[in-house]
């Protein structure tokens, strides 16, 4: 692997210079004794008005691995992550969201269902016996918006939401390659393509604790999922309509592991790397 980097942490992070820090530190301070020199951490700054950049970058300082993206408005979580996917170079790619909610400590359980051959391992809030910590708010409105997901996209994955993800290289390449999705649905997209394709993707128990100071919106932002959710199906069609024109293959076949890497312009992604 380039590098030697076997794992890349990909962070969205959108105005986000308080709740970052600590778990950036957090996260390195891991990675430092589990994959010593074998990792990267991508922060994608998706059009802060904040100081989140500032912030990432003087940590950086002390942990050279990190490497700062920067989009210059905000495109969507779903944007940030495709940004921050489609540069890494770890053999493994997880990302995870900047309020830590989920510990990093939990990258193992997902590591170990990929050992098991699972393309895709998903952190779930609602399988297993894993401790989570949330509002009745956001519980039920998580139950709901589960419920809703399986029936529009009709995927297996109980939670889709759940901002804690690992991808073999191959499996995250060709999927963000192929989802266009900005908004906070891509998740649930991404793993409708992967399902069609033939991935195996495995729902594996994660810790959770809702976090202060989060930037979904519970009075606006479950109206437009559920629209998206709603033209949801229609756009998988048309992605997985033309997978033969973009890979050359048929659209129940499983994409070969020549992948898209070596069609990725990493340079023109990385606006700005401060880990030269």
């Amino acid at each position: 692997m380039e590098h030697g980097i076997y794992l890349s942490i990909v962070i969205p992070a959108y105005n986000e210079a308080d709740r970052l820090p600590p778990y950036l530190e957090r996260v390195c301070d891991y990675l430092d004794v589990e994959f010593p020199d074998r990792y990267e951490v991508i922060v994608v700054d998706d059009g802060s008005e904040d100081t989140t950049a500032e912030s990432v970058i003087k940590i950086s300082d002390s942990h050279h691995e990190i490497v700062l993206i920067r989009h210059a408005g905000n495109l969507g979580k779903g944007a940030a992550v495709r940004s921050g996917v489609l540069a890494s170079r770890g053999e493994l790619i997880l990302f995870t969201d900047a309020d830590g909610a989920t510990p990093i400590e939990y990258e193992a359980r997902l590591r170990e269902a990929i050992s098991e051959g699972a393309d895709i391992a998903v952190g779930s809030r609602l399988v297993g016996e894993s401790g989570i910590v949330r509002s009745h708010l956001r519980r039920w409105g998580g139950g709901v918006f589960s419920k809703l997901t399986r029936f529009f996209l009709r995927v297996r994955v109980h939670d889709t939401q759940c901002g804690f993800k690992m991808f073999r290289r191959e499996a995250g390449m060709n999927l963000f390659s192929l989802c266009e999705i900005n908004g906070f649905i891509f998740d649930a997209f991404l793993i409708r393509i992967a399902e069609e394709l033939r991935y195996r993707v495995d729902e594996v128990s994660v810790g959770y604790r809702d976090v202060a100071g989060s930037r979904f919106r519970l009075w606006k932002d479950p109206w437009i999922m559920i629209a998206d959710l709603i033209q949801a199906e229609s756009k998988v069609r048309s992605v997985l309509d033309n997978v033969p024109k973009v890979f050359e293959v048929q659209p129940t076949d499983r994409i070969g592991r020549a992948g898209v890497r070596d069609r990725i312009d990493r340079d023109s992604i990385l606006n700005d790397s401060i880990s030269d």
